[in-house]
């Protein structure tokens, strides 16, 4: 806008002054020249002059009309020639697409990337979206439309061979001066950052298994106690009928042997066992397994039902009866002798199971509570735990589509709080198997 104005003032000035040079010019020659002339003639010579002033002062508008127009077509050029310049040496693809995905724009990077050339993909359909992935670009057309730009998404693009791989995805609104909007898409490959950052969590997982493998006998240590303290009962009793005892220790083994079996999969994600499980029961029998240790150290077990009737958590049992045990250990640990461990279970007012395990120990500290979760980070002395009770108690409950979170003051002891989704309804087929 200042630029045309500054042209239209050029202009004015200019006609102006050529217009003033002319009058005076000819003045000057009819003073000299034509002082005793006619009426007549002085009337051709005033009708010359218009005409001449007319002439003069249209070839220099049009002169210098064309010659702005020339520079502006020009620096117009230039500015192109920028602009594809820039666009063909940005490394990532530069893709631009109106609302019905046709492509607009498509620079090299987009060429050596996706291997279609920009001139087969002009005014064309966008062939780069894997099918399972039109309704996740839907939904961020929806937020670009909304003015929020996507930025450094991970997705999958498909090249010309039809082959997906990962790319990093920007998504941008662009806005002609005309107001048509469309989608600024550039994209980068990062398939080797991907294959690089599947290697580092493999040796982190092989890194931690080594760890873990440490870890292992202290988690193993309080269930195989029990299991001891059970067998010696049943000594001191001699004849009398142990099958409680059996079964109790049969349910000890089945866990230990799980839990092993949880560390050996630790490379590998396994599907869940899951399966309908009556909550307070769940916790009844976890915390007969578990009383004679707790009863060992001179602490109390309390286990309170509450409103827990009939709730059911679809859940697999032995990872769930791991994250209990977890959370009774670790409790156990902090509570003195004479202690007490209470264990709640019902239902929370937005129609979740819960289940809390509450000790009356020593309590967390406000900087240590940051990092509870955090995988290998303990409070405990050496030896006597590993930190990843709490990181694999925090993933199992994940997987299970609950939140696990843990309050505590100092000298106040803690509490472990889960919330867990209520199984749905048996079908007909799963009430009868």
């Amino acid at each position: 806008m200042a630029d045309k104005k500054w042209f239209w003032a050029t202009l004015a000035l200019s006609s102006t002054t050529i217009m003033l040079v002319v009058l005076a010019a000819w003045e000057l020659v009819e003073n000299h020249f034509f002082r005793d002339a006619t009426y007549l003639t002085l009337h051709y010579l005033y009708i010359t002059r218009g005409i001449a002033s007319s002439l003069l002062l249209g070839f220099w508008a049009a002169w210098f009309v064309l010659r702005q127009r020339r520079q502006s077509e020009e620096d117009l050029r230039h500015s192109q020639e920028r602009y594809r310049g820039l666009l063909e040496v940005i490394p990532g693809a530069v893709v631009l697409y109106d609302g019905s995905l046709s492509v607009l724009e498509w620079n090299a990077s987009a060429e050596r990337m996706y291997g279609y050339l920009k001139t087969e993909m002009q005014g064309q359909p966008l062939p780069t979206i894997p099918a399972e992935k039109k309704d996740e670009l839907n939904s961020f057309l929806s937020l670009v439309r909304a003015g929020k730009p996507v930025l450094d998404i991970e997705t999958t693009r498909l090249n010309r061979d039809g082959d997906p791989f990962e790319v990093l995805l920007n998504l941008l609104p662009f806005q002609e001066p005309s107001g048509a909007t469309y989608f600024l898409e550039v994209t980068s490959d990062i398939r080797e950052r991907v294959r690089w950052r599947e290697r580092m969590l493999q040796i982190e997982k092989l890194t931690s298994m080594g760890k873990m493998a440490a870890g292992t006998a202290h988690h193993l240590n309080s269930p195989l106690a029990a299991l001891i303290l059970r067998v010696q009962m049943m000594q001191e009793r001699g004849g009398q009928s142990s099958a409680d005892d059996l079964n109790r220790l049969q349910e000890g083994l089945e866990f230990c042997r799980h839990f092993v079996q949880r560390l050996l999969e630790f490379t590998r994600t396994a599907p869940l066992q899951e399966k309908p499980q009556e909550l307070g029961a769940l916790i009844e029998s976890v915390a007969s397994f578990f009383a004679p240790v707790i009863l060992a150290k001179g602490a109390a077990l309390r286990v309170e039902h509450g409103d827990s009737g009939g709730v059911s958590v679809r859940a697999d049992r032995n990872q769930l009866e791991t994250v209990l045990l977890i959370l009774l250990s670790n409790a156990l640990d902090a509570v003195e002798p004479g202690g007490e461990i209470r264990v709640r279970c019902g239902r929370t007012p937005s129609g979740n199971a819960v289940m809390e395990v509450i000790d009356n120990g020593a309590g967390i500290t406000a900087a240590n509570m940051a990092h509870v979760f955090e995988p290998f980070f303990t409070t405990k002395e050496p030896g006597k735990g590993t930190g990843l009770g709490l990181a694999i108690a925090r993933n199992v409950i994940a997987e299970h589509g609950g939140i696990i979170d843990i309050g505590s003051e100092p000298g106040s002891g803690v509490t472990v709080r889960v919330e867990l989704p209520l199984a749905e309804p048996a079908s007909g087929k799963e009430a009868a198997a």
